[in-house]
């Protein structure tokens, strides 16, 4: 644990002798991460300690569950088919407000923990995350490209969930380790955790990460969002002239 986790810890501990309920004094590895040109991934570790009223873990213990989600973004799934031998997008669903990356760890399978209500009310779980789909699909539309979303962010690895990826040592100190891809989306992060006892969530606490891009990643990124169809032109150009360069080459050879 770190040095920062522990004074934090210190000062909190007097306190909950005389608390009714227990308090999560949870920290991260990073609280940002820079994404490089040679950035190939990161692993966070969300760590931290479960104070007890009375000092002392129950005998039974308690669970631990921690998510991380990115930003919210807006997206469009496109469902293809094959008509007349070819593939075509036939369907489409508009989603406002999805999560660019989510990820779940706990100590023990999301379904022995918690019932589906109380897994659907904090968001635990894939199957309970809330993608604020648009208006206008059917509801069996709407859960079938809902899932067909959820395997595409999988497939990306965007989307994950590790059921036996909480480790809690002697019901007091627990830690978690999160991937974060190479391809993860720049923004806000939100490391949540939860202490979990009976079924029951007694206590959430959260902390922030940021993940930014640096150097020239961090210009063309900036350059594609302030000047769009300048950014268009350019990367059509370049395009233009790489293919004409390996060409000649070729022809050269």
């Amino acid at each position: 644990m770190s040095g920062r986790a522990l004074a934090a810890l210190l000062p909190l501990a007097f306190l909950s002798l005389g608390a009714s309920m227990p308090v999560l004094v949870p920290d991260v590895s990073q609280s940002r991460i820079d994404i490089r040109y040679s950035f190939t991934g990161a692993e966070l570790l969300l760590f931290g300690a479960i104070l007890f009223p009375g000092g002392e873990a129950p005998k039974d213990g308690a669970d631990i569950a921690v998510v991380v989600k990115g930003p919210p973004q807006p997206l469009v799934v496109r469902e293809k088919q094959k008509v007349a031998g070819i593939w075509m997008n036939v369907e489409s669903a508009r989603f406002r407000s999805t999560p660019s990356f989510y990820a779940v760890a706990s100590s023990r399978p999301l379904s022995q923990l918690v019932d589906e209500r109380t897994a659907a009310i904090y968001e635990l779980g894939l199957q309970n995350l809330q993608l604020s789909p648009g208006a206008g699909s059917a509801p069996e539309v709407q859960r079938r490209f809902e899932r067909g979303l959820i395997d595409l962010m999988e497939r990306r690895q965007l989307y994950f969930e590790n059921p036996r990826g909480v480790e809690i040592s002697e019901g007091v100190l627990y830690r978690a380790h999160v991937e974060i891809p190479a391809r993860v989306p720049v923004g806000n992060y939100t490391a949540e955790t939860f202490l979990i006892r009976d079924g029951r969530v007694l206590a959430v606490a959260t902390r922030d990460i940021r993940v930014e891009k640096l150097g020239f990643e961090r210009f063309i990124a900036r350059a594609a969002e302030r000047w769009s169809f300048t950014y268009g032109l350019v990367a059509v150009a370049v395009s233009l002239l790489l293919g004409w360069a390996g060409s000649a080459l070729f022809r050269r050879g």
